[in-house]
């Protein structure tokens, strides 16, 4: 385990090197990989471990007992997943996928709020509570995306959000065409067929997971 590599990750921001060996000691901390489509956590579980994404992505998933799938938010390298379940000791109410082949670093942060005080328990609380204000975030952005009634405007909302982020009018997301829909709650059908209508209308280029936003201030 390269523990120069995760001291540079958010959630490890201010320990120095002897914090580290300690906190990576008492978590437990163990890797594992996964194979693409792999479920890591399964909606139901009650894990005492959070996951870090050392490489490759995940995605948090909804899935009901008709079938139906809506894609939470998606997980990329050096980002998190489980760690509020964790700390509130509550079952798992999502399912965490691979999205491709990842390599998972697990922690068990349940009892990292007991009485034993270590030198590193306090910074790692506080940039705990910073990753959850994060997701937070990001999970209140999935809200404005699905709440326009057209297809049209929850797929505008999110390319719009897409390329702040990104600050650029040209960029790849991480979903394919399907877990575009799942994320944005529409019919994969109708969601294709507004991705052409955008084209023709001169409001987006696209192939694959490659967009490029028109109309938006491109010079010519």
């Amino acid at each position: 385990m390269d523990t120069k590599t995760l001291k540079d990750n958010v959630l490890f921001k201010g320990l120095t090197d002897d914090e580290m060996t300690d906190c990576l000691k008492e978590l437990k901390a163990a890797e594992k990989t996964y194979k693409k489509d792999s479920l890591i956590l399964h909606a139901g579980d009650l894990t005492k471990r959070m996951g870090l994404v050392l490489s490759g992505s995940v995605t948090i998933e909804s899935n009901d007992i008709w079938g139906n799938c809506t894609i939470l938010s998606h997980i990329g390298k050096g980002q998190f997943f489980a760690e509020t379940y964790v700390l509130l000791n509550e079952v798992m109410l999502v399912d965490v996928r691979a999205n491709e082949d990842c390599r998972i670093l697990f922690l068990n942060v349940g009892g990292l709020f007991g009485n034993t005080a270590s030198s590193w328990k306090s910074k790692l609380t506080s940039n705990l509570l910073m990753i959850s204000l994060h997701k937070n975030l990001a999970l209140s952005g999935r809200s404005f995306h699905t709440s326009p009634k057209s297809a049209r405007g929850r797929i505008l909302s999110y390319l719009n959000t897409v390329a702040l982020q990104k600050r650029t009018n040209e960029f790849d997301i991480p979903f394919d065409r399907q877990q575009l829909a799942n994320y944005l709650n529409l019919e994969r059908t109708n969601m294709s067929k507004e991705l052409t209508r955008m084209k023709n209308d001169g409001i987006i280029e696209c192939r694959k997971n490659h967009f490029r936003l028109l109309n938006c201030g491109d010079e010519e």
